[in-house]
């Protein structure tokens, strides 16, 4: 008798055990599903250091003065990982604008750690509830470095796919003006650049008032960028911008950059050589 009870429990235990394990094949399956065949591609945005889900109102004010518009999200990541969502994606819109911040923006390179930590969290989460796969990628000062240190270290390929990432004024070695001169930052990530996405064109973009700094941010700094992302990615792009608003703080509402958006992220916009920037390969 009891080696009945015995066989029919484990035949129940089993019996339940094929059922939940079909059901989660069902649902991985069915996601994986929607991700192939989204065609939703948003551009990521993440302010610098001190910065909130608001800095980059004006940036993207001027890119909805030109057709077509784009829907506007933005995520805060708290210090215990939990979400807050403000705005919201229009179901029509297929190249949305999403902005992360982070409740505690601080600088410093153990901040930034947390961040891109933080970062891996709000993407995890922003696929779950809108089903993308590919997207682009916007960090202006740290924000950069906040991307670039999640790319080499969160960013999972069979889970997203990025094509373009584009920095403004990303201090890769600080304030530092000599590559001779590498601080743990740059040297940490030039040590993990072979963990890069390969299939990736990256645009560095340098602000200038006197061709050494943009007022806050070295160019030379800027430029250590190339340590990371040359021979390691599809294409890198340093452009430099100079001229009104170029300083550091400036540079999201600069019209040159606006243009540089429009150009390689967005395409619906083709430089005709009248730009005040000089770019080099």
């Amino acid at each position: 008798m009891k080696n009945k009870i015995a066989i029919i429990l484990s035949l129940l235990f089993m019996s339940v055990i094929a059922y939940y394990g079909h059901n989660w094949v069902i649902n991985m399956d069915d996601k994986e599903s929607k991700l192939r065949n989204s065609r939703l591609k948003p551009i990521i945005f993440i302010p610098g250091s001190n910065a909130d889900i608001n800095r980059f109102n004006s940036l993207i004010s001027k890119l909805n003065n030109t057709e077509p518009k784009h829907s506007i999200l933005k995520v805060q990541v708290n210090t215990d990982g939990s979400l807050d969502y403000f705005g919201s994606l229009n179901s029509k819109d297929l190249r949305p604008f999403i902005v992360i911040g982070f409740k505690n923006n601080n600088d410093g390179y153990s901040n930034i750690k947390k961040q891109y930590e933080w970062l891996n969290i709000a993407m995890n989460d922003l696929q779950t509830r809108y089903h993308f796969k590919n997207f682009q990628a916007i960090g202006h000062s740290n924000g950069g470095l906040i991307w670039t240190g999640f790319l080499e270290n969160g960013y999972d390929e069979d889970k997203f796919q990025i094509s373009d990432f584009m920095s403004l004024g990303t201090p890769y070695n600080f304030s530092e003006t000599s590559p001779t001169r590498p601080t743990v930052i740059l040297k940490e990530y030039i040590e993990n650049k072979n963990k890069l996405p390969k299939n990736l064109s990256v645009y560095s973009i340098a602000g200038t008032e006197d061709y050494t700094d943009d007022g806050v941010v070295p160019v030379q700094s800027v430029m250590a960028g190339k340590y990371i992302f040359q021979k390691q990615v599809k294409l890198f792009t340093q452009i430099t911008v100079s001229g009104e608003e170029a300083q550091h703080s400036n540079l999201p509402e600069n019209d040159e950059v606006i243009s540089l958006i429009q150009e390689y992220l967005l395409k619906t916009f083709k430089s005709k050589g009248k730009n005040n920037f000089n770019s080099k390969i």
